[in-house]
């Protein structure tokens, strides 16, 4: 079998892995969007990403099985096997050893990072794909013996890279590198002519081609869910710049972590995902080049080496979200598989060399090769069997099921104002892909505040009344003509519609307040009228049980979007309890409704605490202090020994799970407080029970 042969099978055994772990919904983050955007044939967030786009909208077609969003997890799987054939084709021409290639990509491959993000409807196992593809190509330029070759090479290199382009925006860097090493090549040989620059020039605006579908998609505008309005020049270069979320940067005005901290949290971390012994072999790489420089393909160790160092701190340096908390580090660390690829590349050129030397002292050329496949199956069995019950998601349905639980529990032809990546992009796919509630209109919050949203998108949004032209809590016509309203405008336009706020209300504009008040909905929020009275037995029985829920509590990773949303659907049981506390702690209502307040969110925390063993750890306090205030209610129905050794219990479990509360001295003088007052109760009932009848 030759090295394509070789590539092709690796390829189909990593394709076999990822098609059975493929979940057969929409996950978490912007798989949602991406998905809802093919399948609309509208434009997702920036840049845009039009080849995913059109990608996506072929397999939604032509796969003949599966939801759309099954459809689209398919063929990233199919794309991150694509990008293993690519990676194991440079690996063997770089070291001439196919237990070199399967070592690296398995090590790659079924790391969790990679596996994860391969098989669901995200942009980067395409992402691999290219980053595979142009180290192939550079390994072929750099072994092409003829100019004729090395023409052929960069014309399909420089089509590859404008491609690779209309991707994900963080192969720039890579793009870079090769660029300037191969012109320096091409120099060399007195190859780099200006016909020639010209030719490769054009080729690399060929591959950018798919850009032209952003402009259309808008011109045409028959999606009901897109992002901005690229029929200008200047709304184009906005969306392929990144502008509305900060060009080179992950996030708008966010502080993030130091590039320090980053750099080393990246070598935390691919030593987690890929072990020490891929980064120990990476480096013998290096060090042999350095070595002696004139080894076979040192070229090409040094750049890939230039490109993983390149890349790793310009990154670091621009990834401005903070990774001590773990989504953000989730965030980020799926960044971290362009750089992945390039160290098992270099780690299978020393897996090889090793091997080599072994072979120069011991002799024994059998028992070596021997030896080198051993310990290539060896190391990428065990990664399989790390990682495949963590990364086997074709049962995960837990996004689609907090979707489907919000959109049912609506009433006929609400209105939804959409805040936030998990509700607002898995509510979009259920609505528009899978069509559950098309009685319901999603609008998006941060969308409503952009100039283009309501422009592109009024006329997909039926029975919604928008009183300007641009969400602003000024209102107004703008020096450009912009009419602007405010969210108590919209409001009062739409006063005929149910309107509801998931998940949180814009804070910037509190004009609502005036005339509205948000009483809680299971996860999300009900605006309503603030003459409407609230009668909170109704309440409580209207919105007890809006959710079917059965998923444990803590039972996912905290940096999946799967503890959100599990930790959303389990806060939601408590939410008209805290409600209810809340509005007799701040509401202007008489000592008799704020005991009835009282007394009810209690029943509603006792109950929910005493039913469930595992839950939010905030639960313990919340209850602790719902029975202090029943407790000097001096209920007759509540016996005061039993609400304070609740207090004393949930307060203690509490300080157990949250130690690092601010207020934990507080928490210590109320238990000393609480033990004071039950011994005087047990002195009293003690009393009690010996005096005479």
């Amino acid at each position: 079998m030759g090295p394509l042969s070789w590539a092709g099978a690796m390829g189909a055994a990593v394709a076999a892995f990822y098609v059975t772990a493929a979940p057969h919904s929409a996950l978490g983050g912007d798989s949602g969007e991406l998905i809802t955007a093919a399948y609309e044939l509208g434009v997702a967030h920036p840049p845009g990403y039009p080849l995913f786009t059109l990608l996506a909208k072929l397999a939604i077609e032509l796969f003949p099985f599966g939801s759309a969003a099954y459809r689209v997890n398919l063929l990233c799987a199919l794309l991150g096997a694509a990008a293993a054939s690519l990676l194991f084709y440079t690996v063997v021409r770089l070291s001439g050893s196919q237990a070199a290639g399967i070592f690296a990509v398995g090590m790659f491959s079924f790391s969790r990072l990679t596996w994860q993000w391969s098989i669901t409807a995200e942009v980067f196992s395409l992402n691999n794909l290219f980053v595979g593809l142009l180290m192939a190509l550079s390994v072929q330029f750099e072994e092409a013996t003829t100019a004729k070759e090395r023409s052929k090479i960069c014309k399909v290199g420089a089509f590859s890279c404008g491609l690779s382009m209309c991707n994900q925006h963080t192969i720039v860097i890579y793009v870079l590198c090769i660029v300037l090493w191969v012109s320096s090549r091409l120099f060399r040989e007195r190859e780099l002519t200006l016909s020639n620059a010209l030719k490769l020039s054009f080729c690399f605006l060929a591959g950018c081609l798919p850009y032209l579908y952003l402009p259309i998609s808008a011109y045409l505008n028959k999606a009901r869910w897109t992002w901005g309005d690229q029929t200008s020049f200047k709304g184009f270069m906005t969306h392929l710049l990144r502008e509305e979320y900060g060009t080179f940067s992950l996030a708008k005005l966010e502080n993030g972590s130091s590039t320090t901290d980053v750099l080393l949290f990246q070598v935390t971390h691919m030593k987690m995902e890929l072990s020490l012994v891929v980064q120990v072999f990476a480096i013998m790489a290096c060090v042999c080049c350095a070595v002696r420089p004139k080894t076979e393909k040192s070229q090409l160790i040094w750049l890939f080496t230039s490109m993983l160092l390149t890349y790793s701190f310009f990154f670091a340096w621009r990834a401005n979200l903070d990774i001590s908390k773990p989504l953000f580090k989730g965030v980020v660390e799926r960044f971290w598989m362009q750089s992945n690829a390039v160290i098992v590349v270099l780690a299978g050129f020393g897996f090889s060399l090793l091997f080599f030397l072994g072979e120069i002292f011991i002799g024994n050329s059998r028992m070596i090769y021997s030896l080198e496949w051993l310990l290539a199956a060896v190391l990428v069995t065990a990664q399989i069997y790390s990682n495949y019950s963590v990364c086997d998601q074709s049962n995960n349905k837990i996004v689609d099921r907090f979707a489907m639980n919000l959109l049912s529990s609506m009433p006929p032809d609400a209105i939804i104002l959409l805040r936030g990546d998990l509700p607002g992009n898995s509510l979009r796919y259920m609505h528009h892909c899978e069509g559950i509630r098309p009685d319901i209109t999603l609008v998006d919050q941060e969308m409503m505040t952009y100039h283009w949203y309501l422009p592109k998108l009024a006329k997909h949004l039926p029975g919604v009344t928008f009183p300007g032209d641009r969400w602003n809590p000024v209102e107004g016509p703008l020096p450009d003509g912009t009419i602007t309203f405010n969210l108590h405008h919209f409001l009062k336009v739409n006063r005929h519609k149910d309107t509801f706020v998931c998940i949180g209300l814009h804070e910037g504009d509190p004009t609502w307040k005036k005339d509205y008040s948000l009483w809680p909905w299971g996860s999300c929020d009900k605006l309503v009228s603030s003459k409407v009275p609230f009668d909170p037995e109704m309440w409580v029985e209207h919105t007890q049980n809006l959710y079917n829920w059965t998923e444990e509590y803590g039972r996912f990773d905290s940096s999946s979007w799967e503890l959100i949303a599990n930790e959303e659907m389990w806060q939601a049981r408590m939410k008209t309890a805290f409600f209810l506390f809340d509005l007799a702690e701040t509401g202007s209502t008489s000592a008799q409704e704020k005991a009835k307040l009282y007394t009810l969110a209690y029943k509603l925390y006792k109950e929910i605490v005493s039913t469930y063993k595992t839950h939010p750890v905030n639960w313990h306090k919340n209850y602790a202090i719902a029975c202090e205030r029943v407790l000097h209610l001096h209920p007759a129905r509540e016996d005061p020994e039993v609400l304070l050794l609740e207090i004393i219990k949930h307060f203690r479990l509490y300080l157990e799970k949250a130690a690092e509360d601010p207020q934990q001295s507080s928490i210590l003088q109320a238990i000393k407080h609480m033990k004071k007052e039950l011994r005087e109760v047990r002195k009293l009932k003690k009393a009690a029970r010996r005096r005479p009848a």
